[in-house]
């Protein structure tokens, strides 16, 4: 697994571990269909959370929150679509929202993070 990969999967195991000592429930991880991939979809009493995990060594490329983009963000509104319709039961009268987690550090068990909560659709 090439440097970056695990960069990002050690980042994602950490945003779960967030999510998991907040009380949501991990419902997917790494869920893929054809046009694309989730990081993470949890789920706590009143919300089904979707959740972009960006994962940096340091700021040299900038903030990982830059990366979200409007293109990104439609992206991110129709890979949730996707999803909906293929788990129909898991809304289950729960609100839907898509959150962000930033991490920047050298490495991701310890490095500062950071929860942007409610990205709007471009």
């Amino acid at each position: 697994m090439a440097a970056k990969d695990e960069l990002g999967r050690a980042g994602e195991d950490r945003a779960a571990r967030y999510f998991e000592e907040r009380g949501y429930r991990i419902l997917s991880r790494n869920w893929r269909c054809r046009a694309g991939e989730l990081d993470l979809v949890v789920a706590d009493r009143s919300h089904v959370v979707v959740v972009e995990v960006k994962t940096r060594r340091g700021d040299a490329f900038g903030h990982p929150f830059e990366a979200i983009d409007a293109r990104k963000r439609s992206r991110l509104w129709r890979l949730t679509a996707a999803w909906m319709a293929a788990h129909p039961g898991d809304l289950q009268g729960r609100r839907l929202r898509i959150d962000a987690i930033g991490l920047t550090g050298p490495d991701p068990a310890t490095a500062a993070l950071e929860h942007l909560v409610d990205l709007e659709v471009p």
